[in-house]
């Protein structure tokens, strides 16, 4: 660990990330096949194409930037790293499909992504029975790393972000502590996991804090007309709508709730995080929305100035929630193999259950027993389509 420490401390001397992860030898005994000679395949299972593609799109951006400044080191362990990607097609019965092609056909030795729970969740099912590290970036529902009928954690199931107990009773809070709303409604997409935890516990906190839930209604991700459920929620008249679903059918609520004389404030979680969101809402009918997410590209820590810039350069645009917790899970996967000395699968699911104090982007990572990081939320604004950092809340 004092070895990591030492080289992310270059990160704030504006090197992003010099020397990380170098190192020499492999451990005996590792799969030829696997490691690809010179070679070690980590796999990216992705939102590529979709309703969720730029979720994808920008972690794959996270990854390739991580991966890029690690072999310019000299790789981990003397091996350089390849991201090989799957397209999950934002479908989880296509995440399950890209996991089998990754391990069966592409031989990689762990896995980023998917970043949507439902995708993650099926995926890894496939993932421990074939006893390969798996680390979302993004996927919240507890579920992910963590079987529900056992409550035994999965020994092959990580993330990199916070989980939903957590963020919807960050959002719970600060409606009724900052925004001070007493009556709130809840549209939830009833076709994903992400979506129906964060409504329970919005709801279980909100209620907690003697607020009101005055109307809930469901749709399905696909849908694209909500005038009709959004008229009878505007006809209960709350405070504030709570809409815990991804950006694509975020953007169409949001414009059409504006459309039928909804002035009120609307709220949502992660999903909300993408720069595809003003074009689909306009921008003028973001205004008075909030959402809550692991990362700001504004945090004016010196590890997080340093990677915005590197993305910048790269990419013309300032990195969001998902590029950021892809960079860190890509250089969670790579310590996790120079720890283990191996590119055995196993190994590999072994050391990172055992990262303690890694330093990334979008926070420390310290890996519980149930294989989730504790980590603060912040609270974007969107003022006239730009994203503005509101506030940091602490676990």
């Amino acid at each position: 660990m004092k070895r990591m420490t030492k080289l992310l401390s270059v990160l704030t001397a504006g090197a992003l990330f010099a020397g990380v992860l170098s190192g020499c030898g492999g451990g005996s005994g590792e799969k030829k096949a696997a490691s690809g000679g010179d070679t070690i395949k980590i796999g990216g299972l992705l939102e590529m194409t979709g309703g969720s593609a730029s979720f994808g799109i920008s972690s794959k951006n996270g990854v390739d930037l991580a991966f890029k400044d690690i072999n310019a080191k000299g790789g981990v362990n003397g091996k350089k790293l390849e991201l090989v990607v799957a397209d999950d097609k934002s479908e989880a019965s296509e995440a399950a499909n890209g996991m089998q092609k990754l391990i069966s056909q592409d031989k990689v030795v762990a896995i980023i992504g998917p970043n949507q729970s439902s995708a993650v969740i099926a995926s890894g099912a496939i993932a421990n029975s074939a006893k390969i590290a798996q680390i979302t970036p993004m996927g919240t529902n507890p579920d992910v790393t963590v079987d529900p009928s056992t409550k035994k954690t999965k020994e092959y199931s990580f993330r990199a972000c916070f989980i939903d107990p957590f963020q919807g009773t960050v959002m719970a809070n600060f409606a009724a502590k900052d925004l001070k709303v007493t009556k709130a409604a809840i549209l939830i997409d009833n076709s994903s996991d992400y979506s129906k935890g964060l409504a329970a516990f919005f709801k279980e906190t909100f209620v907690k804090l003697n607020g009101s839930i005055v109307a809930e209604e469901a749709f399905l991700q696909k849908d694209t007309d909500f005038k009709s459920t959004l008229t009878k929620i505007k006809a209960a008249n709350p405070d504030i709508i709570y809409v815990p679903a991804y950006y694509q059918e975020v953007g169409l609520i949001v414009k059409q709730a504006r459309e039928i004389g909804y002035e009120g404030v609307m709220v949502g979680g992660d999903g909300w995080d993408s720069s595809k969101l003003p074009e689909i809402a306009g921008k003028e009918a973001l205004n008075k929305t909030y959402f809550s997410s692991p990362y700001s590209p504004d945090d004016i820590s010196d590890i997080n100035k340093a990677f915005v810039t590197a993305y910048e350069k790269d990419y013309k645009s300032k990195p969001d929630v998902f590029a950021a917790l892809a960079y860190d899970s890509a250089l969670l996967v790579a310590k996790a193999i120079e720890d283990a000395k191996s590119t055995e699968p196993a190994k590999i699911a072994a050391a990172m259950a055992k990262i303690s104090g890694f330093k990334g982007v979008s926070g420390d990572v310290t890996f519980n027993e149930q294989h989730n990081p504790i980590k603060s939320a912040v609270i974007i604004e969107h003022v006239n389509g730009a994203q503005i950092f509101k506030t940091k809340v602490n676990p």
